[in-house]
């Protein structure tokens, strides 16, 4: 069994294994998303890869349709070290032993196994630290919407020292998604890295010992998935524990490549806004790229982005003038977006101009209730396009709206 995701669901392929009962292993890797987001010649950051700019992979071990491990498919054993960070345990396996692990097919499972028989670890923690990254790599692949996987019936991953059972997990961690959708766009990426932004705010309004946790977490070294590894809690529940202070700017959340992104984003702003900067939201790339060549050959600075989850944390430095939005895209609606942009006060009164080929009545209203200022239904001409385009960004608009 072998396809594409946007042919079948992570969902859909965990249930076909566990209604049939299968046992081997499957190989999932994210594709890029092709995102857009050109601006006089620079691409953006690709938050879909790892820091290497390699595709993230995934393995899944199975058992009679039950998950006997997941491993991620860079075989680093840093994930348990954080772990056994949590448990104090400072003695580690003879490095002879862990040369060895290179050659298995789960090097991650057999470090895990190697803890076990020099008693640096209880089978009890064994079973935790399973349990923990089972539900993390999930966590990723039920966000996952492009990629593709294989599947191979084979031998089962031996020995075994827990299976767990697909449905729940999935019904747990899917419920889970949905909160942290919530989360956005304040906190966007298990990867990104607290940093204090603001300790004067936060010793006036908190404890001392919460202050003083928050300085050794926040660093700006440990990921929020590192984090929730070192507290043994799931991300959500980390990421829950932080919103607040983000939400107020005592903290922020940047990514490990920072400075890359700072460049960027320099680069965009040292461009002449001539007649103002639009970004166009839409997952379809022909769009996104039509769109773009009619703004720019009419003398306005035009970014495209086709994935919605990144243009959340782009569209905040970029600070555009206009925004036209795709209503219908996956993992985050056009509705969602605006309505998430109108809670910023950065673009209370940026004109957010919604696409869509529906031309219905109620998907006008609901446009509307989430605070967007105008409807375009595709297809549209470039003319079109312009006169709407023109019609919000002369400077009458702008202040009428916050008159």
């Amino acid at each position: 069994m072998q396809g594409n995701l946007n042919e079948i669901d992570i969902c859909s392929i965990l249930q076909l294994i566990e209604l049939g009962q299968r046992t081997g292993q499957l190989w999932v890797e994210a594709h890029n998303s092709h995102q857009n987001h050109k601006l006089g010649g620079e691409d953006s950051l690709n938050l879909h890869q790892v820091g290497n700019g390699k595709p993230q992979s995934w393995f899944v071990f199975f058992l009679n349709g039950q998950i006997v491990y997941c491993q991620a498919g860079d075989s680093s054993l840093s994930r348990i070290d954080d772990y056994l960070r949590h448990y104090k345990l400072q003695k580690r396996p003879d490095n002879q032993l862990l040369t060895t692990l290179a050659s298995t097919n789960s090097p991650e499972y057999a470090y895990i196994w190697i803890l076990l028989e020099q008693n640096i670890i209880s089978p009890k923690i064994a079973r935790s630290i399973i349990h923990s990254l089972v539900h993390e790599t999930l966590f990723d692949l039920l966000s996952l919407h492009q990629g593709s996987f294989i599947f191979d019936l084979g031998k089962a991953l031996v020995p075994q020292l827990t299976t767990l059972e697909i449905t729940p997990l999935v019904t747990r961690i899917t419920k889970q998604l949905q909160e942290w959708k919530q989360l956005y766009p304040h906190i966007q990426s298990p990867e990104q890295l607290p940093v204090l932004a603001d300790v004067g705010r936060l010793s006036a309004s908190l404890p001392e010992a919460t202050v003083n946790k928050l300085q050794s977490w926040a660093d700006g070294q440990k990921s929020l998935r590192q984090l929730s590894r070192y507290l043994n809690r799931d991300i959500l529940t980390v990421a829950k524990a932080i919103y607040p202070y983000v939400q107020q700017g005592w903290l922020q959340l940047v990514y490990s490549n920072t400075s890359k992104s700072n460049t960027t984003t320099q680069n965009y702003e040292q461009v002449d806004k001539s007649k103002g900067r639009i970004v166009c939201i839409e997952d379809a790339i022909a769009i996104c790229e039509t769109i773009e060549s009619i703004l720019k050959l009419n003398g306005y600075e035009a970014v495209s982005i086709s994935n919605p989850l990144e243009a959340l944390s782009l569209v905040f430095q970029l600070k555009p003038d206009l925004i036209l939005c795709d209503i219908a895209m996956p993992e985050l609606d056009g509705y969602e977006i605006c309505s998430m942009l109108r809670h910023s006060t950065i673009f209370r009164f940026v004109p957010i101009i919604m696409l869509t080929g529906k031309d219905g009545f109620i998907d006008r209203v609901r446009a509307s209730m989430v605070g967007a200022t105008d409807y375009l239904t595709k297809p549209f001409t470039g003319k079109e396009l312009l006169m709407l385009v023109e019609q919000y960004l002369n400077s009458d608009y702008g202040a009428g709206v916050q008159t």
